[in-house]
């Protein structure tokens, strides 16, 4: 059957096989967005509330959480709704913002777990031009570029995606992505692909390779140097170093399962496909809260002091 250009809505076909159990799939969705949201707010509170961790590292901090916070809320929202729903649909205009929101979310973490890398290189390969070289207003800078130059990389994307006529109105997700909309337009899409295989390595592969860099070189200074000097420095990387590895590999699975159409089931393709929406979300500010502990030691003060009030 051949559909018009005027479609206005899509179906999201990836509920059919959760509609069974919606209401426990609803539950869970509502209280891992709920803990993410919670987790999340607690450490940037705590970093903006005080002045002493108004430093470039806690910062850097500060805004990939709150790049996890607008990643999830372009995703969570719609999907507790679609649960409560009989039928799963989207605008086409909706399903488009939700695909640049979720694509921004994903290139801006790239490019700011690879500054984070550069300023946690600094801090330990060239302590002495620390000063110097990450100032807050290097860090505005790097902010403003870690944001505006993937959310414009984005925007160009859907805006050829939008130029493209669709013919089919059934999307087999759970939620929109560039790639599957492409797939659902006639005529030649060859632009589209380029386009997006481009900002694709853009986007991965430079930050990927220079964290790689940065902790060669990390690793180099710090086996030269004292058994104190390497706990210091691995309690202030690790962090850092768990949520770059978490987020490439559940982003690598997604890319995988979305690129080569892997014939997976179709409850783990969904899994797959939202767990770099999940998982890093949720456990970077429990790292970053346990680990590092300047924010260990504000969020114990604020619970102590809270059970000093309410006990008197």
């Amino acid at each position: 059957m051949d559909y018009s250009a005027n479609v206005t809505f899509l179906f999201l076909q990836g509920h059919v096989e959760l509609n069974k159990y919606r209401y426990l799939y609803f539950t869970i969705t509502l209280t891992l967005y709920l803990l993410i949201i919670c987790c999340n707010v607690v450490v940037i509170s705590v970093i903006y509330s005080n002045k002493l961790l108004h430093e470039p590292m806690y910062i850097f901090i500060a805004a990939l959480l709150f790049n996890s916070l607008f990643g999830t809320t372009a995703l969570y929202p719609k999907l507790l709704s679609d649960f409560l729903s009989e039928r799963q649909i989207i605008s086409y205009s909706a399903c488009l913002f939700q695909a640049f929101s979720i694509y921004t979310y994903a290139a801006s973490e790239f490019t700011l777990l690879s500054a984070m890398a550069f300023d946690r290189y600094v801090c330990i390969c060239k302590p002495l031009q620390y000063p110097t070289l990450v100032k807050i207003s290097t860090v505005k800078k790097l902010l403003f570029f870690c944001w505006f130059v993937p959310s414009c990389e984005v925007g160009i994307s859907l805006m050829l995606t939008y130029r493209l006529q669709l013919c089919k109105f059934k999307l087999d997700r759970i939620y929109c992505n560039n790639y599957s909309v492409v797939k659902l337009c006639c005529g030649d899409t060859s632009v589209n692909n380029l386009y997006g295989l481009f900002c694709l390595t853009v986007n991965v592969f430079p930050p990927v390779m220079f964290v790689i860099y940065s902790y060669v070189r990390i690793l180099d200074v710090c086996l030269r140097n004292s058994k104190d000097f390497r706990r210091k420095a691995l309690q202030t990387c690790f962090p850092h170093l768990f949520v770059f590895i978490s987020f490439t590999v559940t982003s690598c699975f997604e890319i995988i399962n979305l690129r080569l159409e892997a014939n997976l089931p179709h409850i783990f393709a969904i899994i797959v496909s939202i767990e770099n929406l999940v998982i890093p979300p949720l456990f970077n500010p429990i790292i970053y809260g346990l680990k590092l502990q300047e924010i260990l030691n504000r969020i114990k003060r604020i619970i102590w002091k809270r059970r000093t009030n309410t006990s008197f």
